[in-house]
């Protein structure tokens, strides 16, 4: 039992590790740039926000003119993915 906890937990620190390197190829590894020069920067905002924005994405209530770029990265994303996400990002 504890080899699954332990693999879960080791597979979903992956899982969030490549979902931010993939999110950093646009935002930046600190979120410090627009994203493709059009995206508002993100560093400095809580979670709260940014989960906001990232399941406003997955719903398409969110978003300017680029946002169906964003529903393809966060649609297979589930709440508890987007909350950690989040969590994380308002770290850097």
């Amino acid at each position: 039992m504890k080899k699954i906890v332990l693999g879960t937990l080791i597979a979903a620190a992956s899982l969030m590790a490549a979902n931010l390197a993939a999110c950093a190829g646009c935002h930046g590894a600190n979120f410090e740039k627009a994203a493709l020069g059009k995206s508002q920067i993100v560093k400095g905002w809580d979670a709260a926000k940014i989960e906001t924005a990232l399941k406003g994405y997955k719903d398409g209530s969110y978003g300017g003119a680029m946002k169906g770029v964003m529903k393809g990265q966060v649609a297979r994303l589930s709440d508890a993915d987007i909350k950690a996400m989040a969590e994380q990002i308002s770290k850097l």
